[in-house]
Formats: C-alpha cells, structure tokens, sequence
C-alpha cells in the first residue's frame, strides 16, 4: 500500500469513527430520556434500555411519617341509622328460665356499619291510563320525559351508570356491560345501548360545552396543552387540544396545526395569559392580532425545570443549570407563599434577587454552550442552547408570575387535566371512530367542569341524560 492510499485510508477511518462517536452520542442522549429531564411521562422510565431519573432528596421537615397531629381525619362519623339491628340473648338462665322472656334493662353498647345496600334492577311498570268525562270526551295520560315511549327501556340511573363507567372510569363497553349485570344480579344491557349512550350525551351537553368554551375564552389565565392519541385508521395519530381553567375544562380532537387550533374555538377569542410549554403554534402572531391581542403568555416552569435537569447532567462540571434551576424553584416557592397569604405578588425584594440569580445563570450559560452557525431552522445546536435563547428572548414570558399570583408558574392543572386521556387509551388501545371520540370528549368536558365546580359526577350525568344538563353560572361582569 502506498503511502497517499494510507494516508486516505487513515483518514476514512477517522471520519468513519468521528460518524459512529456522534451515532453513539445521540442514542445515549435518546436513552437517557425519561420524566425527570424531558416531557416523557412517568410510565415511560421502567421502559427498556431507559434511565431512571435520580431519586429527588426528599427534605428534612423535622415531622415524623404518618398522619399529623391535628390534621384532619377521615373516619367513619357517628350518625342518625337508617336501620336498628337488636341482638337480644338467647338461650336460658343458669335459672332455667328462658332470655327470651327477660325483662329489657337497656342497651349494652352500639356499633354502626355502614354499607351499600345489594343493588338489582328495579322495574317501574307505567300504565298510561285513559278516561271518559261525563260529557263523553276522552283524555289521556302523559308519560313523563325520562320515561321513554317504547315498550320497554332502561331508566336514568343506569343511563348515567353506563356513561360514567365509559368516560369516567374509561371501563370498555364489554366490560361496562357485563360489570352491570354482575352487580344487578341480572342481565346487562347489549354493547349497542351502551356504546349508543356515548352520542346521545354528547348530544345533550353539546349547547353546555360550547358555553364551557366561551367562559374559559373569557377568563384571565387558561392552560393549554396537547397530547398524540392513536385514533382512526391504524398507523394514523390525532391530538388532544385542552384548554383549562380552574373552574373549567374543554378537549378537542383535532391535529397539532396553526388550523386545528383555531377549529377548538378558544385561543382566536382568547385575550388573557396563556400559560404553556415552548411549542411554537402558541406564541403565533394568528392569537396576537390588534383587535384580540393577548395580554401574555406563562411558559411552563416545569417543563423548563426538567430542561435544566437534562442540561445538569450534560454540562455536569457547569454550574448555571443548577444556578437557574435554584432560582426558578425559589421563585415557585416564593408564589405560592405569596397566594397562600393572598397577596397579589411575590414581595419585590425577593422576586427582584432571585430573578437576578435566573438571568445570570442564563447568561453564564449561553457563554459556555456557543451557538452551532447555520441556518436558525435547520441547524441542530448544542443541548440547552435553544433552551437558553429562549429564557434569554422571552424572560417576561418565563417569569410573568412573578408579578401577579393569579398566574400560574406551571401548566400541571392542564396536564392533569389530560392526563385521563393517556389512560383510555392504554386501556382501550386505538379508538377507532374519530367522531365517537370527540363524542366521549365533550362528555368529559362538561364531566370535568362540573366537578370542578362542585357537582357530582353521577348528578351532573343524570341531568344530561334526562335531557336538562348542568350549566356553568356566567361570569361575573367585569
């Protein structure tokens, strides 16, 4: 071999191992993923070939495990019975004389149980009767509006029981069926009445739900969010859009686009902050016009806590990742002391230092991790470099709730919001009707915002399907 077919060989070689250094260094990268340093969902951390997050050192209050002195208990209380159940001695005296006949002196003690009664079906027959005046004219009955005009059919409560078990509790229609007979002690309704009970509701709350749109349309802080959910033919994915507020919750199946968001029907009417994460669609100039523009967005210190976290174990020997994410926690911490009291903002001196701490940290850090040159969006930079950028362009946007404790610091009441979502579909796999599923969306709007407002789940699916559905009060005039 000569030496120019060694000297290009030598050089292959090491363009072929620079290749495989960085092949190598984007799958450990992929691999130590997980919940703690990305938007990986819990679940995922078990995950084969994935790495556990570290275990977070949990802080010495001094307070021992265990239920704390003075704080409220759960007990069963001591009520007025529905029943009383005596237990008299039986048997005979060591006088031979029969207990039964003794004289009652009072009661020993008492215990209470409390319990479901057994639950079977019970069957209201309705006669719908006709009568004769004595003028000769004829009238007759009405039937009530639950009660439907076919020979037989199924009341409310197992109306409502079927919903429930299908929305709220993401019970499949095989399972929800046959759960009914087993605890009826009879035979369950067919999969069609109960998968047809998903349309007829949503057809009932349809009126609520755009009214739930337009009230958190009008609120001061909404959280939005999106999730992927395998819907419709196989190999195809959809999104689930949210939108929350504390007294409110809407969902919308649609796809991830500037459209799709639009289609929802909140973010165009929308004028207060938008609390999220860095996804692009949000800070749009579409929700920013003139005539509508919003008074702000609230990045999502969590999702920006577990992006320090992955720059942390990056940069491992630097110490802005931990400096930001130290003034970001102090911060959160700060806001809710703040709410807790009812103050309108975090005390100046405090939010004015730790702010202080977070910004130079961003600067240290977009010191030590230099931009990759090329083009902006077509350019892969450096681990945490677009995260830095992005505190650096839009600090207003990072720390907003810091003036004001009506805004949240994180976007966790949207993520719990959907988080359900994720669990239908583990239970139930694909969904395979994309109108049935914004069908069983809807359901849960209205389901949510009435629990959060205090109506029960059972009472406020009854309303619905008796055709009167629960509404939200309108908001206070302003």
């Amino acid at each position: 071999m000569s030496r120019e077919e060694m000297i290009a060989l030598i050089v292959a070689l090491r363009e072929a191992n620079t290749a495989l250094e960085e092949r190598v260094r984007r799958l450990e990268r992929q691999a130590s993923r997980n919940s703690g340093n990305s938007s990986l969902p819990p679940s995922t951390d078990d995950l084969p070939g994935r790495t556990k997050p570290a275990p977070r050192r949990a802080k010495n209050s001094g307070r021992k495990r265990g239920k704390q002195k003075g704080a409220g208990g759960a007990a069963l209380s001591w009520v007025e019975p529905d029943e009383w159940v005596p237990h008299r001695p039986e048997g005979r005296c060591g006088c031979g004389a029969e207990l039964a006949q003794a004289r009652d002196v009072g009661v020993e003690r008492s215990h209470q149980v409390h319990d479901l009664p057994q639950v079977r079906i019970t069957v209201w027959q309705h006669d719908v009767y006709r009568v004769r005046c004595g003028c000769g004219a004829e009238h007759v009955g009405q039937l009530p509006d639950e009660v439907s005009v076919a020979p037989s059919s199924y009341g409310v409560n197992l109306k409502s029981l079927a919903v429930y078990l299908l929305v709220y509790q993401h019970v499949p229609v095989q399972r929800c069926v046959q759960l009914i007979a087993d605890v009826t002690g009879g035979t369950g309704p067919s999969d069609g009445f109960v998968h047809g009970m998903l349309t007829r509701c949503a057809t009932a709350v349809a009126e609520v739900v755009a009214a739930i749109k337009t009230l958190i349309a009008l609120a001061h802080v909404v959280g939005f969010d999106e999730t992927t959910l395998r819907c419709g033919p196989a190999g195809e994915k959809k999104y689930v859009l949210s939108a929350s507020t504390e007294d409110a919750t809407a969902y919308h199946l649609a796809g991830r686009d500037l459209d799709s968001f639009t289609e929802f029907g909140i973010l165009p009417a929308f004028t207060g902050i938008a609390v999220h994460d860095r996804y692009g669609n949000y800070f749009h100039p579409r929700w920013d016009t003139v005539d509508k523009p919003l008074a702000g967005h609230q990045a999502c210190n969590a999702h920006l806590l577990r992006d320090f976290a992955d720059a942390a174990e990056t940069y491992p020997d630097q110490l802005w990742p931990v400096q930001a994410t130290r003034a970001l926690r102090g911060l959160i911490a700060a806001w809710h002391a703040a709410r807790d009291v009812g103050d309108p903002a975090i005390a100046e001196a405090v939010r004015d230092e730790l702010a202080l701490e977070f910004r130079r940290a961003v600067r240290v850090g977009l010191s030590q991790v230099p931009r990759v040159p090329g083009p902006r969006n077509s350019t892969a930079q450096r681990p945490g470099r677009e995260l830095l950028e992005f505190c650096r362009d839009r600090e207003d946007d990072v720390l907003r709730f810091s003036l004001d404790t009506r805004i949240w610091p994180t976007n966790n009441i949207s993520e719990r919001d959907l988080r359900p979502t994720k669990t239908q579909q583990k239970i139930s796999g694909r969904l395979t009707s994309e109108t049935v599923t914004q069908d069983r969306l809807d359901i849960r709007s209205y389901i949510d915002t009435a629990r959060k407002q205090g109506i029960n789940v059972m009472t406020a699916l009854r309303w619905a399907v008796v055709g009167n559905p629960w509404r939200p009060p309108s908001p206070a005039p302003s």
